[in-house]
This record gives C-alpha cells, sequence and structure tokens, in this order.
C-alpha cells in the first residue's frame, strides 16, 4: 500500500517487480544519511528516486538541489558546486556561494556523476569524507551538512578500469545502490506508459486520446526502447500528432519503429579476448596436434611393417618404402584434413615445429587402391612388359603377376 501511495504521488507509472523494488529500497535509506547511488539506462527516470528519498526523510524541509554534472562546463563545475572568492579567475568579480552550500541541512542530487572531473572528484570524496570543503581560491575551511545522492547511466566498474572515476569515491558513493530496470524489462508497463502519456497529451492539446488495437500492444511491448521511457514517450506524441485515426494499429506503430525486429539477435560481445584464455586454448590445440601427429607416426611403422614383409612371406625392395611414404605425404597435412579448419595468428616461434602448410587434395588412403594404381603406371610406363615394371615397383615378376590377377588388371 506504501509503494501505491508514493507511485500516486510522485506520478509512477508501472506494477514491475523491479520498480516496485527500487521504489521500497528508497523509502528503507530515507531516514538515514547514507550516500546512495542510483544506476540505470538513460530515460528510465533516476530523477524521481533523489525526490523520493528526500520527502521521506528527515531533511525534507531543507533545500533539494539537482544538479546535472554532465551540463556543467569542466572550467566552471567547481565554482558551481563549491563556491569561488573574487578575483580567484578571470570573471570573478565577486564571491559566490556554490550549491553544498546552499544545501546545507538538505539535499544535493549529483545527476550524471561519473562527468565530474578527477579533479572534481577528489574535492567531492572529501565533502562525504568530512563534511568539508574550500572555495575556489580561498583557503578558508567551510563546514556543510549535506546529504549526497548521485546517479549515473555509466558503467562505472568500467570508468574505474579506464581510470575516469576513482574507485574510492565509487565505494563512498555506493553506500546503498538503487538500481532502475530499463523499460525492455518492464514489458507489463509499456502499454500503461503509453496510455498515461497519450491521455497528458490530448488534455494539452485538447484532442481525443490515442489508443492502441491489441496487436499493435504487443509490437510496442516486444520492442527492445534503447531510448526507454523518455523514447517511449517522444513516439505516442508523434502519434498523437501525425496520425488521423485514433485507434492505432500494428502497422502504423511499425512507422514509428524502423528498427524494430521480432528477432532478438544475441548481444555483440565488445570487450578485448583475455590473453590468457587466448594462450591457454591455443596450448590445448597445440597439444591435440601433436599428439595427432605422434599416432600417424606410430600409423607409418606399422604399415611400413606389413608391406616390408609382403604378401608372399618375401621381402620388398626398399623402394615399396618410399613409395608409402609418398601416399601418406606429410603429418600436418593429415591434420590440416582432420582438424576443423579455422584462422589462428601463430608467431614465428610457434610455427617452428609445423613447417607444411601445403593444401592437397583429398585422396583416398586405401593401400590395395594405391598398389593397384602404381602397378598399372609401371605397366604404363613399360608398355605391359612386367619384367621391367616390376623391378620399377622393387618386387619379383612371379608377385606382379599374382597381382595382376588379383586386382584384374587387363
Amino acid at each position: 500500500m506504501e509503494v501505491q501511495k508514493i507511485k500516486q504521488r510522485f506520478g509512477i507509472i508501472g506494477n514491475s517487480s523491479g520498480l516496485n523494488r527500487a521504489i521500497e529500497v528508497a523509502v528503507q535509506v530515507a531516514p538515514t544519511d547514507l550516500s546512495v547511488l542510483i544506476t540505470g539506462e538513460s530515460g528510465v527516470g533516476k530523477e524521481v528516486f533523489p525526490q523520493i528519498i528526500h520527502n521521506y526523510s528527515t531533511r525534507k524541509h531543507g533545500a533539494y538541489i539537482a544538479v546535472n554534472c554532465g551540463a556543467i562546463p569542466e572550467g566552471t563545475i567547481d565554482s558551481e558546486l563549491f563556491g569561488h572568492e573574487k578575483g580567484s579567475f578571470t570573471g570573478a568579480y565577486d564571491s559566490r556561494k556554490g550549491y553544498f552550500e546552499f544545501a546545507n541541512g538538505g539535499t544535493i542530487f549529483l545527476d550524471e556523476v561519473a562527468e565530474l572531473p578527477i579533479s572534481t572528484q577528489v574535492r567531492l570524496l572529501r565533502v562525504l569524507e568530512t563534511g568539508e570543503f574550500l572555495r575556489v581560491g580561498s583557503s578558508k575551511i567551510i563546514k556543510t551538512n549535506v546529504r549526497v545522492i548521485a546517479a549515473t547511466n555509466v558503467d562505472i566498474s568500467k570508468a574505474i578500469n579506464d581510470g575516469k572515476f576513482r574507485e574510492d569515491l565509487f565505494y563512498r558513493l555506493n553506500t546503498v545502490p538503487i538500481i532502475i530496470p530499463p523499460l525492455r524489462d518492464r514489458k507489463e508497463d509499456v502499454h500503461l506508459l503509453f496510455r498515461k502519456f497519450a491521455v497528458d497529451f490530448a488534455e494539452r492539446n485538447r484532442m481525443p486520446a490515442i489508443s492502441l488495437a491489441d496487436n499493435a500492444v504487443t509490437i510496442l511491448s516486444n520492442y527492445r526502447w534503447p531510448g526507454n521511457i523518455r523514447q517511449l514517450k517522444n513516439i505516442t506524441e508523434q502519434i498523437s500528432v501525425i496520425e488521423t485515426n485514433r485507434l492505432i494499429d500494428e502497422p502504423t506503430v511499425r512507422l514509428y519503429l524502423p528498427d524494430y525486429s521480432e528477432t532478438k539477435l544475441p548481444a555483440l560481445y565488445t570487450n578485448a579476448i583475455d590473453q590468457k584464455t587466448f594462450n591457454s586454448e591455443r596450448e590445448l590445440l597445440y597439444k591435440i596436434l601433436f599428439d595427432m601427429k605422434n599416432d600417424m607416426t606410430d600409423l607409418k611403422k606399422l604399415v611400413l611393417d606389413i608391406i616390408q614383409k609382403g604378401a608372399d612371406g618375401s621381402d620388398i625392395h626398399t623402394n615399396n618404402a618410399q613409395i608409402i611414404q609418398k601416399l601418406y605425404k606429410e603429418d600436418a597435412n593429415f591434420i590440416r584434413e582432420e582438424v576443423p579448419k579455422q584462422t589462428i595468428n601463430f608467431s614465428s616461434r610457434d610455427t617452428e615445429d609445423i613447417q607444411d602448410t601445403e593444401e592437397i587434395i583429398e585422396e583416398s588412403l586405401s593401400l590395395d587402391e594405391k598398389e593397384k594404381e602404381y602397378i598399372i603406371k609401371a605397366l604404363l610406363k613399360y608398355n605391359g612388359k612386367r619384367k621391367y615394371a616390376a623391378e620399377e615397383l622393387g618386387i619379383s615378376e612371379r608377385t606382379l603377376y599374382r597381382k595382376i590377377k588379383e586386382y584384374n588388371i587387363i
């Protein structure tokens, strides 16, 4: 019931569990003086939650100041937040109080806090830890009692790794985190928000409100909404102005969502490949390659032993071993055919043990087929003269005659 009252008071539309949880956390942390960091994508409505925290806190009668850190130039941000003394910089014709002085006893909301320069982050960290700060151009310490609430749509962890945000400031701000879910995770709220925006626009412009057909509701609910609630409001107002028909169907909605796709493809992973993972996978691939090389070497030895003994028990000439070696080529060719083809960038050191990268045409590895092929070649070479063909093959003429009959060579 408390959550529903807060929604009505602050104009929050939606019933998703993520939204309700964010409101509950805001109410629970409000009576304390803990710093709060609100995170969420651009356009999700982060600016409402600092108001909830302030109005449900003991500081509700104090000042509430919202500052968009991304909208203030870097050269003047320190002066805006902490004030300055007369003559402290060009154009400083008089002394000026900063937001932290004006907000003393109240709450200050720093929107887009990740946009603050590193030097300003140092000043902010001191305020959070000691409640003290210096005006620009002054050496006099000023005390302030301010509740700081910050918000950002930036991945703070990445900003810390990139050196753009101080890690100690992050932990000081992030005492209590509040995460606002994006609109794509609040599908049940899309139609409610659309109707709210349509009615508000119609009342302001004194015109009938638009409504959605069932198929149009499905289209809007399945859309990813990269601009979140801000984008939904913009599209609702576009349709309200341009369309004359007050009942909006699916084809009409698609006209305002040019990048709509019912197929939700996986998001691209843009992070760099971890070098340790790459090295371990490469070492595993090397091990597979060399294990296959050893297996192939053992197979060749076994085949050579069988061929050298001969089918009739007589030894075959050493040239026959050379023929068998030619049949199998190099180990790298066999490995290339067995391992799935992929592109790997090897260094010169990595390729010392893998020399041959020549592509070959896949051929039969049957010993009988190869033996028959070479017998035919030898007979053709010597015009059918078996004596010379047998000498070329390194076998006896009797063995050649038997092989001709066995393979039915005419």
